[in-house]
């Protein structure tokens, strides 16, 4: 019975542990602006790996039935959105290790990219509130622009145009979702 009772208690504690995930956060840097982006970062980047993961599986098993099904043709929807989502372009059929390396390659800007613009956008939120006192929609927008800007800046064919259109995407989005916050 003693096994049993320090097996359960080893089992609430870490249930007890996954309930409190979000209260008690990932880690303590000593400052809640630092605990916020890096868990922000972190969060995302996670999400961000995801990501990339099953949309290039996506899209290798879309190639390998386009190429049984239609003679060895990719259907044009297919390779107009690979090309939209800047799929891995390492992996058309090399060696395993440089699929290997390009998708761990890809998959790590990608979730830099996340990670990034979770960070960012979390940290600025949370300054402007303590700078300003105020947890509002122009927070929201301010901290919008500036990741959307941010983001355009990581992107390989960045054109002014291309960076004041993601600010403006930015802002837009999360003064959307700040003000969308309390009716759903």
């Amino acid at each position: 019975m003693n096994m049993s009772t320090s097996s359960n208690l080893e089992t609430r504690s870490l249930l007890d542990e996954l309930c409190n995930f979000d209260k008690e956060g990932i880690l303590d840097l000593g400052h809640p602006l630092l605990n916020r982006i890096a868990e922000s970062f972190l969060k995302a980047a996670g999400v961000g790996v995801v990501q990339a993961v099953s949309r290039e599986a996506y899209f290798t098993a879309i190639e390998g039935c386009g190429t049984a099904n239609n003679g060895g043709a990719v259907p044009p929807e297919v390779t107009g959105a690979k090309k939209k989502t800047q799929s891995l372009s390492g992996l058309k059929g090399e060696t395993s290790c440089k699929s290997i390396e390009a998708l761990v390659k890809n998959t790590g800007k990608e979730s830099l990219q996340w990670g990034l613009a979770a960070g960012l956008y979390s940290g600025l939120t949370y300054g402007l509130k303590e700078a300003r006192g105020a947890h509002d929609w122009k927070n929201s927008a301010v901290a919008g622009a500036i990741t959307g800007a941010t983001l355009a800046l990581t992107l390989e064919d960045s054109s002014h145009e291309h960076i004041v259109q993601c600010a403006i995407t930015g802002a837009a989005i999360s003064t959307a979702a700040n003000l969308l916050t309390g009716i759903f």
